[in-house]
């Protein structure tokens, strides 16, 4: 019979916390950004395809997309979509969502090395994420040690997943701020409020990292990897 852990709250604990401080510090801060208009007077939907016309990314199709901060780039499809407040918006908040998921179709069409891993590492990241901690602790309950370590391998796929998301976002959103600058998009502080926004999302992935990467440790380490067990 698998009773609970409790020392696997120990290391739940660090990437919960975080998690929670970076979802509200992302969505305090996009609509305290979402209040300060930019100057240029743009959509967020327009200011994505221009710096995918000034950078030379053809055939990426932009697009509204339903939910608060759902944006994203789809590489397999070559669509950039935007939520309503940033398709539609106005702000540096918007401005700065926009860029970051331009500079993602740029690093598509760049062959960015990262963001190529990471789109080798989706499929077996999204298995091993829910199978590979089922199997862990099913090994665990029934004693079962190699079922454990397959367990183990398939949730290392979805760490490093989040571990290669960190480099694909933070150079998305350098990419953001540096495309809006040199097109003189942005202005003096706007560049600066644009990149509080980025800087906030960017902590929901390094929290999403530090949770993965906790939750193996404590796999391992009930594996017996670090000591001998009884």
């Amino acid at each position: 019979m698998f009773h609970f852990d409790p020392v696997y709250m120990l290391f739940l604990a660090p990437g919960m916390l975080l998690s929670f401080w970076a979802s509200s510090k992302v969505k305090s801060t996009f609509r305290e950004y979402s209040q300060v208009a930019a100057s240029s007077g743009m959509s967020g939907a327009q200011i994505a395809r221009l710096l995918l016309e000034r950078k030379g990314v053809p055939g990426v199709r932009v697009e509204r997309v339903q939910g608060f901060l759902s944006d994203h780039y789809d590489p397999r499809a070559k669509v950039l979509r935007l939520s309503a407040d940033v398709y539609d918006g106005r702000s540096l908040a918007a401005f700065g969502v926009a860029a970051h998921e331009a500079g993602h179709a740029i690093q598509h069409a760049k062959a960015y090395g990262p963001l190529k891993f990471r789109s080798w590492v989706v499929k077996p990241a999204s298995i091993g994420s829910n199978l590979g901690m089922i199997l862990s602790v099913a090994g665990f309950a029934l004693s079962v040690t190699p079922l454990v370590w397959v367990g183990i391998v398939l949730f290392s796929a979805f760490v490093v997943f989040t571990l290669i998301t960190l480099p694909v976002e933070f150079d998305a959103s350098k990419r953001a701020i540096a495309t809006l600058q040199e097109y003189n998009l942005v202005q003096g502080a706007e560049a600066v409020g644009a990149k509080k926004v980025l800087d906030a999302a960017a902590l929901t992935y390094v929290a999403a990292a530090i949770g993965a990467v906790m939750q193996l440790l404590y796999f391992l380490m009930r594996a017996g990897l670090f000591s001998r067990r009884d």
